[in-house]
């Protein structure tokens, strides 16, 4: 399962959509432009010491993310993309999930690009949500959804009976930028 934030823009967000691909052993992929810089140091606060457990790979643009993602499964992307929208599409809950989905989350102050909604209409997915409130934040969105996914995929969740070991990296005091694979094209 890859997750896939298209053009973020609030660093703490990424950084703990960051933390989370680290825990689950994900790879996160950041589409730009960003709202903020790889060394932005809210971003690595978000991330914590985890930069190093995760596989941060950044695409110049959608085209390029999906050549990339595209071309690393037989399965057709198309059929393999999961659309976060806070309106349309089917439920989180109802929603059906294969372990190389491809999870998409759009921008926090304006969501997935229209086009690309556009373009795979029946691929949208909502996380239910009163009607007074406009959408979730992306990080709560992203933790929500992808343990979710897993689960309802059938893929299995890491082993941990609460114990903590820390990468032998944490202490290096790796920054954001200094993990991520830059894609200019697929």
């Amino acid at each position: 399962m890859e997750l896939v934030l298209v053009h973020p823009e609030i660093p703490h967000n990424s950084g703990c959509a960051a933390r989370l691909a680290a825990a689950l052993g994900l790879r996160l992929h950041l589409v730009e432009p960003l709202g903020f810089s790889l060394e932005d140091r809210y971003l690595k606060r978000a991330g914590l010491d985890y930069w190093p457990a995760v596989e941060l790979i950044v695409h110049r643009d959608w085209l390029a993310a999906a050549r990339t993602l595209g071309a690393e499964s037989p399965q057709p992307f198309e059929q393999r993309l999961r659309l976060f929208s806070a309106r349309g599409g089917t439920s989180l809950f109802e929603s059906a999930f294969a372990p190389d989905d491809v999870l998409v989350f759009g921008a926090e102050s304006s969501g997935l690009p229209a086009a690309l909604l556009a373009a795979h209409p029946a691929r949208r997915v909502y996380i239910p949500i009163r009607p007074c409130v406009r959408s979730l934040n992306l990080a709560n969105a992203v933790a929500l959804a992808t343990y979710t996914a897993l689960v309802r995929a059938g893929v299995p969740l890491p082993d941990n009976d609460g114990a903590y070991a820390a990468d032998a990296r944490a202490d290096e005091d790796v920054r954001p930028a200094q993990v991520a694979r830059r894609v200019t094209s697929g």
